[in-house]
């Protein structure tokens, strides 16, 4: 599945992912679940966002859903066509659908999410080309940086 991480390809993803995982890292020091999410166009970051959903006591806070206003500000189109979102977790259903409503082509996602049920929701979302074109999903990209993030955070909270 990843056979396209070689040469430079390689070193643009692998510095997406650290300014997704820096985004994870806001998060986790304002003791928010440390998921960041950024959203590249043509090679370039349009978008970044980090959980803040606890702060802010609004539901809809997740760091893909911040990302995608952002760059649908960025340009100033609510169809983010040719982009690719970068996230430290697999999205919610909440945000799948909202990527896949937003035309996101590649969602590129460090680590999967523990829950099945979850999982099998996503998939159906992003599979799914009745309602737009498929969304490519590859997961489990940077899978013990993140679970390494994940874990260090539920443990400081207990």
């Amino acid at each position: 599945m990843c056979t396209f991480y070689f040469g430079v390809e390689k070193i643009m993803k692998n510095e997406f992912f650290d300014l997704a995982f820096a985004e994870a890292e806001k998060a986790f020091n304002i003791n928010e679940v440390p998921i960041g999410a950024v959203i590249v166009k043509d090679g370039k970051i349009i978008a970044k966002g980090h959980n803040i959903k606890e702060n802010q006591r609004n539901v809809i806070c997740h760091a893909e859903m911040l990302a995608i206003n952002e760059a649908s500000k960025v340009l100033n189109n609510w169809r983010l066509s040719d982009c690719d979102i970068y996230v430290t977790l697999d999205p919610c259903p909440m945000c799948a659908s909202a990527i896949k409503q937003a035309r996101i082509k590649n969602v590129y996602s460090a680590l999967e999410n523990l829950d099945k049920s979850n999982s099998e929701i996503v998939n159906r979302i992003f599979e799914n080309s009745d309602i737009n074109s498929a969304t490519n999903f590859i997961t489990n990209l940077s899978v013990e940086k993140a679970k390494n993030l994940m874990q260090s955070f539920f443990k400081n909270r207990r």
